[in-house]
């Protein structure tokens, strides 16, 4: 039992950030139909905006801030920079291309993709970058929390889910009780119908990549928290990302979110009941079940061929 509730644990916690990552894919893709292959390295930018804000704020040994508030301070220092970086790619990487055949902005999100990792490892070196959460208020992070049966639930992953669940749900209001909102779901829609309605298209298609962006860069944060960061974690975490958001149906929010916990259930139980070495096989065999079986995933609905 003790070892079912720590896969559990281990589950919730990387359901939370793939959630993340899912919810700027489903944004993007919601509105665009663009699936956005950049996701995974802004999400990878995100973490190592968060290593910078960390290390001026004094390093993790010696931070000028308490814990709490340089936490909130890294992550927001790395979901603004994220949302800077969206608005530079969907300006000059897919406005342009926003008439084009889908395969030229597919192509172009793959270029940005290779710019954003290649770019990162010149400046920074291929070498990881570690928070060194363990240090940060004596280990407070990991000797903080509480017990469930011999299972320890430490703060940091603590932080992690209820942070992640703070952020989905804020986006889940803002989406469904917002005049920006309402106008984001006419814009997807149809964007035809939503222009000619008054609805400033361009506004809407920014405002989602600064939403999508700002999230991957607190999975970024999140991310780094608990395990080392380098140039090359995007492609993986974005692939991942992606199977979240088919398996919670692509373009739904609820879908995302559901897409990403299950996601991080099947990785967790997999890793502990089967074998570590192929889990992302695990992961990536069911992403093509549905693809075969349920394209449009458990939330999301079949797309509506116009005749």
């Amino acid at each position: 039992m003790d070892v079912f509730t720590q896969l559990t644990l281990n589950g919730l916690t990387l359901g939370s950030v793939y959630a993340l990552i899912a919810l700027g894919y489903s944004l993007v893709y919601g509105i665009l139909k663009l699936l956005n292959f950049a996701h995974g390295d802004v999400f990878m930018v995100g973490s190592f905006i968060g290593f910078g804000a960390l290390q001026a704020l004094g390093g993790s040994t010696d931070p000028v801030l308490p814990l709490w508030l340089l936490l909130i301070v890294i992550t927001l220092a790395a979901m603004v920079g994220c949302a800077v970086l969206g608005v530079a790619i969907e300006r000059f990487a897919y406005r342009p291309l926003r008439n084009a055949p889908r395969i030229a902005p597919l192509i172009s999100a793959l270029g940005v993709s290779f710019f954003l990792a290649y770019s990162v490892q010149l400046m920074f070196g291929a070498q990881q970058r570690d928070y060194d959460a363990f240090s940060l208020d004596e280990g407070a992070l990991f000797f903080r929390g509480f017990d469930v049966g011999n299972v320890r639930i430490p703060l940091l992953r603590i932080v992690i889910i209820l942070s992640a669940f703070v952020l989905m749900v804020l986006l889940w209001l803002l989406v469904t009780r917002t005049r920006i909102g309402k106008a984001m779901r006419a814009t997807s829609y149809d964007r035809e119908a939503a222009a000619m309605m008054g609805v400033d298209i361009d506004r809407v298609i920014v405002f989602a990549f600064v939403l999508g962006s700002a999230l991957a860069g607190a999975a970024g944060v999140m991310f780094a928290l608990r395990a080392p960061t380098s140039a090359t974690i995007g492609f993986i975490a974005g692939l991942k990302g992606f199977t979240a958001a088919v398996i919670g149906g692509i373009g739904s929010i609820p879908g995302a979110m559901a897409g990403g916990l299950i996601l991080g259930f099947a990785e967790a139980y997999t890793q502990g009941y089967l074998s570590t070495r192929w889990s992302d096989l695990y992961v990536f065999v069911i992403l093509i079940l549905f693809m075969l079986f349920r394209p449009q995933g458990l939330l999301g609905s079949a797309d509506i061929k116009k005749v």
